[in-house]
């Protein structure tokens, strides 16, 4: 099976909702497929459903999605009935992607408690079973360690049946058997620190990055062929003298498809073989200053498509 490529990019704000709208219609324009927002508390960045519903009002065909929730933020129920929302008002173009929460920032600046990475998966893992009980027909009751529902039958339902496609991103081995089991497309990314202070270096390179995409594929099982596995470009064009992303050299990654270096053929290359070798069809511009670069890769491959 040749596996269709997708482009994406994050875009965290704008001055106005003038300026906004026309950058989501830039992507719109240039053959991306998806305008992903994150979710954190700090730094410059919009919040994710006003954007995203702003976004969605601007374009026609343009998928719009999160890269990606912090479950720690908002309890599942809430999460579910809005994102069924902006699926029913962006005419079923939402991807909900979703993750624990890991910034410590976030948790230090809200005055919320940075729980164990394993209390933070636990708690997801209800909460995907609570989302995807909410976007069904009829009323969910749900009972476990972190969440209780209670015949609840929350209306508008998600456009897009059975749901919006589940996104979930993450490097640690946790994150990616839950990805394997539960999500729709798996964004693989860098092992982050338990501490919340950032990518763990040690978890880069072309091994480990090899390693991922083995663990998906065993913890999937029958799954894996309907999975879409994408990741996060964090590097495009030429080294620029700064470090892509957080505490995380990207130098790193340069054998990886997070760090694309060289000429228009040289990238799209690139990601030709990623794809037909490793089943690796989904690609996030991670950073607004790379779309330049970016843009002509997708240009030339949307033949490919």
């Amino acid at each position: 099976m040749v596996r269709r490529f997708r482009f994406g990019a994050v875009v965290r704000e704008a001055g106005s909702g003038k300026a906004w709208a026309e950058k989501a219609r830039r992507l719109e324009g240039a053959g991306f497929d998806v305008l992903l927002v994150p979710d954190h508390l700090v730094g410059p960045r919009f919040a994710p459903i006003a954007a995203l519903t702003a976004a969605a009002c601007a374009t026609t065909r343009l998928r719009v999605g999160t890269l990606v929730f912090a479950n720690d933020f908002r309890h599942p129920a809430v999460l579910a009935k809005e994102a069924a929302t902006l699926d029913v008002l962006s005419d079923g173009r939402l991807e909900a992607g979703i993750g624990t929460g890991w910034m410590a920032g976030d948790y230090a600046g809200a005055g919320l408690a940075l729980e164990a990475p394993g209390v933070r998966v636990g708690r997801l893992r209800e909460a995907i079973a609570v989302l995807k009980g909410l976007w069904g027909e009829g009323p969910f009751s749900f009972r476990g360690e972190h969440y209780r529902i209670e015949g609840l039958d929350q209306r508008p339902k998600p456009v897009q049946r059975p749901r919006p496609p589940l996104v979930i991103g993450g490097g640690g081995a946790r994150m990616l058997r839950l990805a394997a089991e539960e999500a729709d497309v798996v964004n693989l990314g860098m092992r982050v620190k338990s501490d919340g202070s950032g990518p763990d270096p040690a978890d880069g390179g072309l091994a480990a990055f090899l390693a991922k995409i083995a663990a998906v594929r065993a913890a999937a099982g029958e799954r894996y062929a309907r999975l879409e596995l994408g990741t996060s470009v964090v590097q495009v064009g030429e080294r620029k003298a700064e470090e892509a992303w957080s505490a995380a050299d990207s130098s790193a990654l340069d054998e990886t498809p997070q760090v694309l270096l060289g000429t228009r053929r040289d990238i799209a290359d690139k990601l030709r073989h990623w794809r037909d070798e490793h089943d690796i069809s989904y690609f996030v511009v991670h950073h607004e200053r790379d779309l330049a670069a970016f843009t002509p890769v997708v240009e030339e491959l949307a033949t490919s498509r």
